[in-house]
């Protein structure tokens, strides 16, 4: 069984798939962030959209289009803000976006309401975020 896309060891079906489906709504910020991650892997804008307090412009999309996301690691969680690290793959390089995340509570359901991009890069003795299991410095990053 393949992990979910968020990083959480359950499947994407059993963990962010009903989130996307509407079946289930997200109880915290990290959750809705997990989902919001799982979304951007598979190109859901409609959820991206739907638990948002801003409509995400197409032209984003469309940039993102080129991006392959590779993983997710969450570094703290509280009740209405989340810091992330998302790795991704842009042509031959792998880069890291590190955002600290802002939500609110509307009309019952918490949303996205704004994040700070904050200062990151790939360490060269971290494991390498394309999945081979081998430091940065020696896979990606040579």
């Amino acid at each position: 069984m393949m992990s979910c896309y968020c990083g959480n060891e359950t499947s994407f079906e059993e963990c962010c798939e009903p989130f996307l489906n509407g079946e289930k709504k997200a109880g915290s910020a990290e959750v809705l962030m997990r989902s919001r991650y799982s979304a951007y892997v598979s190109k859901n804008a409609e959820y991206l959209n739907k638990t948002s307090t801003a409509n995400v412009p197409e032209v984003v999309f469309t940039a993102l289009d080129a991006l392959v996301w590779l993983q997710l690691k969450v570094e703290h969680s509280s009740e209405n803000e989340v810091t992330f690290c998302a790795y991704f793959k842009e042509g031959d390089s792998i880069e890291v976006m590190k955002e600290h995340s802002y939500f609110i509570e509307e009309q019952g359901r918490l949303k996205y309401d704004r994040g700070e991009m904050l200062e990151a890069r790939i360490q060269r003795n971290e494991i390498c975020p394309c999945g081979s299991g081998k430091k940065y410095k020696k896979c990606c990053g040579k």
